[in-house]
């Protein structure tokens, strides 16, 4: 594992290639994904633990999707239980590495839903934890977006810490604390390619589909809005997913773990 300094443009090709991964096995992707969102949802039901407990197994998670793609680009048969490959495939030791990572993410989201009172009194902790109903107050003085953007903003360097730190772990034998640190030095040194990800993100995610609101709205056909997103929400979130194993790959100069046919990677640029 070397860590590099890669080119901005290469923001875009991971988004690129995490298309390509998508399409080379869409069933195996979006069935995994179906599964972790019908798990976290169990999770979120629970009073007051749903809502930090599914942030307890997110980083052991996500190293199953990570996996997952490893595995397509090797043309291995993907099965569900990848998605746990994380606590499964690497030992006890790894698995409460893990669970421990998942301590610290549920600790740096309390901090940014605490930063997020400053702004709001505490309304949007409150519907977080308790469901409870978001005051008249809020939502007529604009507290309630100014709490959201700050939890946007506060989440920036959470997600820079916790990008590579699960992997590092899990593939790497890298304690959580240095994990996290190899992690945010990864994203500070291609800040710049990070950027250009998070900006042609926003425009997929957000642009695009206002694009198409508008124009169904302009043609009368807006009562079938719901019906073209849903379906393009989850197949962006699906190559999102993809996408973060092609900036490990990026980052840190991986191939695959093992042997691997440069043949069929993802192509670069």
């Amino acid at each position: 594992m070397q860590l590099l300094e890669v080119p901005p443009k290469s923001g875009y090709v991971w988004l690129r290639q995490g298309i390509w991964l998508f399409r080379k096995n869409p069933l195996a992707i979006l069935t995994l994904l179906f599964a972790y969102l019908f798990g976290v949802m169990v999770l979120s039901i629970l009073p007051v633990v749903g809502a930090f407990l599914p942030l307890l197994f997110i980083p052991g998670l996500s190293v199953g999707f990570m996996a997952a793609c490893r595995d397509i680009i090797k043309n291995k048969q993907v099965l569900p239980h990848v998605l746990l490959d994380g606590f499964r495939g690497h030992g006890k030791e790894v698995s409460r590495r893990l669970l421990m990572l998942g301590g610290y993410y549920i600790v740096a989201m309390t901090v940014v839903f605490l930063f997020s009172a400053l702004f709001d009194g505490g309304d949007l902790v409150n519907k977080m934890l308790f469901d409870g109903r978001i005051s008249e107050e809020s939502l007529t003085n604009g507290s309630m977006g100014q709490a959201m953007l700050a939890v946007a903003v506060a989440y920036v360097p959470v997600a820079m810490m916790f990008w590579f730190a699960p992997v590092l772990v899990a593939w790497h034998d890298i304690p959580p604390i240095k994990a996290l640190f190899f992690s945010w030095t990864a994203c500070v040194r291609n800040l710049r390619a990070f950027v250009v990800y998070g900006v042609c993100t926003a425009v997929i995610a957000t642009v695009l589909p206002l694009i198409v609101t508008l124009t169904m709205a302009a043609m009368g056909l807006h009562q079938y809005v719901m019906l073209l997103l849903m379906p393009y929400s989850i197949l962006f979130t699906a190559v999102l997913y993809c996408s973060f194993y092609a900036s490990y790959r990026g980052c840190f100069g991986v191939q695959e773990i093992g042997a691997i046919d440069p043949n069929v990677a993802p192509p670069e640029a």
